[in-house]
């Protein structure tokens, strides 16, 4: 069994840079092992995942920086790789870069890019997933691919981390956690977003049932390619977290956990759903943690409540 580690996502952006080092360093301070960043250019999201995670990188020496996920839709691969090897050289090896194929239509219609059908967005994905591996290899690469065609590009500079830095994939559909199961080193286990939308529908996916044929689906995929199961580090969110008295939502609520919080059955049932005292979450991780194989945990934004529930797990 994989010991619990914990991600905290960055600090929201509001101008004050010293402030927002500080919270970083508090990040680190709580006991968390990674601090992540996603990735969106619409709804108000000012941060840019390379150049955030390097200033947190600066601030907290101890965190590991976590990409979850980038969208492979706004970047080329070549220039990917080259942002991601040089995060990782610039941080002394802490990268772990999270990958998925897009999904927040948003997103697209604010930037301008198109947005193709999910099965074209997971084949580039795919290809993507191919032309990193012979970058981070040294290259030199040539591919020709239907989305990307690349000549004798070698992949520079070498990253501290060999041969390359952690890949996820995260995704919630059968196809994008095969494509996981079967090329990465963490799989992001995620609600069915292939609508584009964060709606009813998409958290319905987050049952119990329902999550646990994703796992189901990822073990599976693994083992046809000759992967053990269990040398996969699977990753997943908890949006609806009330650690001690069970309250209503505020108004910094995430989407996803208002619509949990109109669901009773999934409020009930759903691992996205983490309610009670302290030794209470710390026994329902566990329980997760011995059905789902989930360790690599996002548990919120509000630190202060679960930190005593991470400094509970720390190395178990």
């Amino acid at each position: 069994m994989r010991p619990f580690r914990f991600i905290a996502p960055v600090p929201r952006w509001t101008g004050d840079l010293a402030g927002w080092r500080a919270a970083v360093r508090r990040i680190a301070d709580l006991g968390f092992d990674t601090v992540s960043v996603s990735d969106h250019l619409s709804g108000g999201w000012a941060l840019d995942p390379f150049v955030s995670l390097q200033a947190a990188a600066d601030a907290a020496p101890s965190l590991r920086l976590l990409t979850l996920v980038l969208d492979n839709d706004f970047r080329h691969p070549a220039l990917l790789h080259k942002a991601a090897a040089n995060l990782d050289v610039f941080s002394g090896g802490r990268l772990e870069l999270g990958l998925g194929a897009g999904w927040l239509a948003d997103d697209y219609t604010a930037s301008g890019i198109p947005c193709d059908p999910p099965g074209v967005r997971i084949d580039r994905l795919t290809e993507c997933v191919d032309v990193l591996a012979g970058l981070f290899a040294g290259g030199p690469v040539d591919h020709d691919g239907v989305h990307y065609q690349l000549r004798g590009l070698v992949g520079l500079p070498e990253p501290v981390q060999r041969p390359r830095p952690p890949l996820l994939l995260g995704g919630g559909g059968p196809r994008m956690l095969r494509l996981a199961a079967q090329r990465a080193d963490i799989v992001g286990v995620h609600a069915g977003l292939g609508s584009g939308r964060l709606d009813a529908a998409a958290v319905a996916t987050l049952s119990a049932d329902a999550v646990a044929a994703k796992v189901d689906t990822v073990r599976d995929a693994a083992r046809e390619v000759g992967r053990d199961p269990a040398d996969l580090e699977l990753q997943f969110s908890v949006y609806h977290c009330h650690v001690g008295e069970v309250r209503d939502l505020g108004p910094g609520a995430s989407s996803f956990a208002r619509l949990l919080a109109d669901s009773p059955a999934l409020l009930v049932d759903s691992p996205a759903v983490l309610r009670g005292s302290v030794p209470e979450c710390v026994d329902l991780l566990l329980e997760r943690r011995e059905r789902f194989g989930f360790s690599y945990l996002n548990l919120g934004s509000d630190l202060d409540a679960v930190a005593p529930v991470v400094a509970a797990l720390a190395g178990r």
